[in-house]
């Protein structure tokens, strides 16, 4: 009896451990969403939105206990990212081209708190893509009535492979599909929603909307030009700031 109890304390004495070492819960979560998006999800084309659930607990909240920290958003979206990545394949075909992936920058704008114990839903798509960056939208949205609580674009860079073949393995391996066709319009369409007041909304290319037409009507297509969304107008601004800022880096400003 006496060495059960040894033993047992020895446990917890160890995961306590672990606890202090490591962020325990952060690495049980994200094996946990790679074997769900794995093994349970469907596979998902890669223009279209994937979604995760999650719930603000008290571990989340701000020193006020009144809302999600604020940078609890950025640690919610790597789940939402890995599930993306898996369910997609994306992240396994970057890898089988002899190439990976980092973040390389991350802009987020806040429009209301999500409250304690409130749930949310993380939705995640690609924008654009150019030959060294993937750039996708995150919006952390309200499930009762749709509402966006803030609105996330990051730039995933892409080394040792160009992002262009890593698109041309993943397009054509689907025919595009009624469902497809649906969500390259959704892709090029919903850009309008991010940008500011007095802006231009995006529209499709001609292109675009030929292949979504064809798509409809049974055509297989496979061409990546075709299905590639255009640059949104404030995505391309942004991009300009971090090019900019990063001259000014190098320059030692």
């Amino acid at each position: 009896m006496e060495q059960l109890c040894y033993v047992a304390l020895s446990c917890l004495l160890a995961i306590v451990l672990l606890y202090g070492l490591l962020e325990l819960h952060y690495f049980l979560r994200m094996c946990l969403c790679v074997l769900l998006a794995r093994f349970v999800k469907r596979r998902c084309h890669i223009l279209e939105s994937t979604t995760v659930n999650g719930v603000c607990l008290s571990t989340d909240v701000d020193t006020l206990l009144y809302h999600m920290n604020n940078a609890r958003y950025f640690r919610e979206l790597d789940f939402a990212r890995v599930d993306f990545y898996e369910r997609t394949q994306l992240y396994r075909t970057i890898r089988r081209l002899g190439g990976s992936v980092f973040q390389g920058a991350a802009t987020i704008r806040y429009r209301r708190f999500i409250r304690p114990f409130r749930r949310f839903k993380i939705i995640s798509r690609i924008i654009y893509w150019d030959e060294q960056s993937l750039f996708m939208e995150h919006r952390f949205v309200r499930p009762s009535d749709k509402f966006v609580h803030c609105i996330v674009i990051c730039r995933q860079r892409v080394i040792d492979v160009a992002m262009e073949a890593v698109m041309a393995e993943l397009l054509p391996k689907t025919a595009a599909t009624p469902l497809q066709a649906a969500a390259s319009r959704h892709t090029l369409s919903s850009t309008a929603s991010l940008q500011p007041v007095g802006m231009g909304t995006a529209t499709a290319t001609p292109a675009a909307t030929l292949e979504a037409s064809q798509a409809e009507n049974g055509h297989v297509t496979t061409s990546t030009t075709k299905l590639k969304p255009p640059l949104p107008p404030e995505l391309g601004k942004w991009i300009e700031y971090n090019e900019m800022s990063s001259k000014n880096l190098r320059s030692g400003c």
